[in-house]
């Protein structure tokens, strides 16, 4: 790996990249979170890096920021601070691969009895999904929207965001911290009543 400028971790080559395929990065978790993150699953750059959301152009850290979530942008490397903000990230699949659409729906609905086992352990007061795709997959619910879903996992919320990835043209940072600080509200006011 390279050094980089903007992070305190080497920029992976693209040997590292390859190296990553089929990788696991551990769940950021702890109990009583106001939200647990749950992205689609990791993709090369956070495989090789072993962070969450990692490659650079990725709207996670900004739309947290834009939302209001967080007092300052925030890092992948920050783990601590993230936690200590009350918010944590985990994965629907657990593989990394280089997009998205290498999964299947039995990996989606196998992520969601996998997620739903942890939500019920760590109690998190919201669980958000990060893309819509991937919740229509996982839990069999093909007509559902962007936003609080009916549906909880034991006691916490579920709320569907689009994907923050920078391949998602379909929502831009304006959009996504909109939909982040909806969030953000509920998340502070709800506590499950």
């Amino acid at each position: 790996m390279t050094p980089s400028r903007l992070a305190p971790f080497p920029k992976p080559t693209q040997e590292d990249l390859k190296n990553a395929f089929g990788r696991s990065i551990p769940d950021l978790i702890q109990p009583g979170l106001r939200i647990l993150f749950c992205g689609i699953n990791p993709g090369l750059y956070s495989g090789a890096t072993g962070l969450h959301f990692a490659r650079p152009g990725n709207r996670f850290w900004p739309a947290l920021h834009a939302g209001g979530l967080t007092d300052r942008l925030v890092s992948p490397w920050e783990k601590e601070k993230l936690l200590e903000s009350g918010y944590g990230i985990t994965n629907l699949v657990r593989r990394t691969t280089a997009t998205a659409a290498e999964l299947t729906d039995d990996e989606y609905r196998a992520g969601r009895h996998a997620l739903a086992r942890k939500v019920r352990k760590y109690s998190p007061r919201f669980v958000a999904i990060l893309g819509l795709g991937a919740y229509r997959s996982g839990f069999n619910k093909p007509e559902a929207k962007i936003g609080r879903q009916v549906e909880t996992i034991g006691s916490s919320g579920i709320w569907v965001l689009p994907n923050p990835s920078g391949l998602n043209a379909n929502y831009q940072l304006p959009q996504l911290a909109e939909m982040f600080g909806a969030l953000r509200i509920a998340a502070s006011t709800d506590h499950g009543d």
